[in-house]
């Protein structure tokens, strides 16, 4: 059903390098009063509203936007600072109701609604990638899919929170949704050719209406390579270092991974150094900035030495609702495994038929929590309402309850 181009169809086709702004680079809009001429053209403007955002991930502390792209037709492009200028209602009241057209909405979504942005409806156009079956989702990826055209994305990953901007990255942030539109044109003919307009509208309204997610359980359980960490004592010093990097992250806005390594975390609570000359022997604890602050992680390394043992971390995790991991069932329960065999093998054939890729059909967490506690009786309506109780989507739904019933029926 896909009309999306075969993995190597761009390869064929020749690429134009997208390099200039139709209009040039304006400046910065980081006053109130470019803010308000800004609003007025966009209101004077017709069509979709194609927005963009910039972060500083992996320099500052959270994700706080740090740069907003907009264009419309009639208004032509924005670039507008957040920082001065944290509330952008009147924009967003400006354009009304009008479709905005973002690349991956819900890693912007989020900070669009810090700054007042709440679009009335949405066109996601890595979402229509997806769902197209295109093998690759990126946004120079699509644009030089669907237009042939070159999108230069050497600034994706520096320090949005810089200023003043420099010219070469104003450029590329413009760029960005230079073509957005034309992209999303394109797109929404081939979802439509494919006989998934509707598919589309309803991930799309999924996206825009997601409710923020709730703060992780234990977060520090994320440090990358605590795994390999063995014993409650250990595994209380990652807790502790983590929560001690975490307070002196945010207090100076700094990434938490430039303040301190998560291997140097996980090097100290195995290595359990007693003193500052101790910790600081550690290779992971050789950088300048590590060594300036050994003193705050050793106070952290000796807070954990020193709790009672009724207040060391368990070595399981937190007590969560979800299933066990797949590879225990076949012991624990292994009907609830013969279900998840069938059920991946339905996804998969369905996946392959549609040309929409497997965690798109439904999110791997709704399809194991089924196939472990399915509803009794496990009939197709049963299970609809189900895996609507997961946030499964309708168009979802009509593809997998009758056959996930079949399936778990023969069981």
């Amino acid at each position: 059903m896909s009309s999306a181009l075969p993995a190597d169809a761009t390869d064929d086709v020749e690429i134009a390098p997208l390099t200039e702004p139709a209009d040039g680079v304006g400046r910065v809009v980081d006053t109130p009063q470019a803010l308000a001429r800004v609003v007025e053209a966009f209101a004077a403007g017709s069509g979709p509203v194609a927005a963009d955002a910039e972060r500083a991930s992996g320099y500052r502390y959270g994700q706080s936007t740090y740069l907003v792209q907009v264009r419309r037709e009639g208004a032509g492009t924005a670039l507008i600072d957040p920082v001065p200028l944290p509330d952008l209602s009147a924009l967003g009241e400006a354009v009304g109701d009008a479709e905005w057209v973002l690349h991956a909405a819900s890693q912007d979504l989020p900070g669009f609604t810090e700054h007042g942005l709440r679009p009335a409806s949405l066109f996601d156009t890595e979402l229509a990638a997806r769902l197209l079956g295109m093998p690759r989702v990126g946004l120079a990826a699509v644009v030089a899919d669907t237009l042939g055209l070159g999108l230069a994305k050497e600034h994706s990953a520096v320090d949005w929170s810089t200023r003043p901007l420099p010219e070469d990255w104003l450029r590329y942030a413009a760029l960005d949704v230079e073509v957005l539109v034309a992209v999303r044109d394109v797109l929404a003919e081939r979802l439509a050719a494919a006989g998934k307009s509707e598919w589309a509208a309803q991930e799309f309204e999924h996206v825009r209406t997601l409710p923020p997610a709730p703060p992780r359980v234990e977060p520090w359980r994320r440090t990358s390579g605590s795994h390999t960490v063995t014993g409650q004592r250990r595994l209380a010093v990652v807790r502790s270092l983590w929560e001690a990097r975490e307070a002196n992250a945010r207090q100076r806005d700094v990434s938490p991974g430039r303040v301190l390594p998560d291997r140097a975390i996980v090097a100290a609570a195995k290595a359990l150094p007693r003193t500052v000359p101790q910790l600081v022997a550690l290779p992971e604890f050789a950088t300048k900035g590590a060594r300036r602050r050994a003193p705050v992680w050793q106070q952290a390394i000796d807070a954990a030495l020193a709790l009672d043992e009724d207040a060391l971390p368990s070595t399981r995790g937190p007590r969560t609702d979800a299933p066990p991991a797949p590879r225990a069932w076949a012991d624990r329960d292994p009907v609830a495994a013969r279900r998840l065999d069938a059920a991946r093998e339905i996804v998969s054939q369905l996946s392959q038929e549609h040309s929409v890729p497997s965690e798109n059909l439904l999110q791997p967490d709704a399809l194991r929590r089924v196939c472990w506690t399915p509803p009794r009786p496990a009939g197709a309506p049963e299970i609809a309402d189900f895996l609507r109780g997961r946030q499964a989507r309708e168009w979802q739904i009509g593809l997998l309850a009758e056959r996930l019933a079949t399936a778990f029926a023969e069981v």
